[in-house]
């Protein structure tokens, strides 16, 4: 199993590269854009507006220190239970604490996690069947954005995070009353490397740099980037004649979950409600067309 989750994963996902046909000149100028803007909301203001804004469960909330900056990714463990319990352990084990963005390609993603590497074993976690996509309940779950009429929709947001699903619908035609949905790998997302078994993922992930839907249920994605999609784009990349492996790799610190830490010393994240009447009126007059990868990550605000 040595190094099986790098060298198979890796030449998964360079397929995927190869399909993105990004130039050298245009992945680098990608790698080097700015993070989009956020929205001016100070924390008083978050604080004081739970009408467009939401707190985050601290147990959701994994702090990554890279040596290039921090990153907070909040997990949708609805989306994908068995990937958010086995993230969960291997931050809290401190097994990720050293691990090297190995892999990072300009205009895709910034692969890490590998433990092997580090530290000669694995990580002791069984592998993780493939969670490619979920059920879901609209009436429990609705897209609380919809793109297009709400019984048609295609792509939205659920707490913040895009989706992908089909039409609502269809949950009247199916026995469980569920649809089939997924987080689509746009950029911040946060997914998992395997090799070319389906259920192989344990320890390494990936941060998406830029979109890549041909990895959509393909890849378990579970999370997304609320603070720090600048620092993702900053980490080392590797040469493209490489696969995107990396000479003296940026380095994945320390990994926390945020409810480990006392109070006062964990970072308090609100994240811009998508149901809420600001967001609703600020995007009243989307095309109806457009994928939800096309638009801005969803603000957040953080304390500390």
């Amino acid at each position: 199993m040595k190094l099986a989750p790098l060298v198979v994963a890796a030449s998964t996902l360079s397929l995927g590269l190869m399909a993105h046909a990004q130039t050298p000149t245009d992945a680098a100028e990608t790698a080097a854009a700015p993070a989009p803007a956020v929205a001016a909301t100070t924390v008083e203001e978050a604080k004081a507006d739970p009408a467009n804004w939401r707190t985050v469960d601290p147990e959701r909330l994994f702090i990554f220190d890279t040596n290039k900056g921090r990153i907070l990714i909040e997990a949708f463990p609805e989306v994908a239970p068995k990937h958010y319990d086995q993230f969960s352990k291997l931050i809290r084990s401190g097994d990720l604490d050293g691990t090297t963005f190995h892999r990072v390609i300009n205009g895709f993603m910034a692969q890490g996690g590998d433990i092997y590497a580090l530290k000669g074993r694995e990580s002791g976690l069984p592998d993780i069947p493939g969670e490619f996509t979920y059920r879901r309940n609209p009436a429990e779950m609705p897209l609380t954005f919809a793109i297009g009429p709400a019984d048609t929709a295609k792509y939205g947001y659920v707490n913040g995070f895009p989706m992908m699903t089909q039409a609502s619908f269809f949950s009247e035609m199916s026995k469980d009353g569920m649809v089939e949905s997924w987080i689509p790998h746009c950029r911040g997302v946060v997914s998992t490397a395997r090799t070319s078994d389906p259920n192989s993922a344990n320890s390494q992930f990936f941060l998406m740099r830029d979109t890549s839907q041909h990895l959509d249920k393909e890849y378990t994605a579970w999370g997304r980037v609320v603070q720090g999609e600048d620092v993702v784009l900053a980490i080392k990349a590797g040469k493209e004649s490489l696969n995107g492996e990396v000479a003296l790799p940026d380095i994945l610190m320390h990994t926390k979950v945020a409810a480990d830490l006392p109070k006062g010393e964990r970072p308090n994240v609100w994240v811009e409600r998508t149901d809420g009447p600001n967001f609703m009126a600020a995007h009243a007059d989307i095309d109806e067309d457009l994928n939800v990868c096309d638009l801005p990550s969803v603000p957040a605000v953080v304390e500390r």
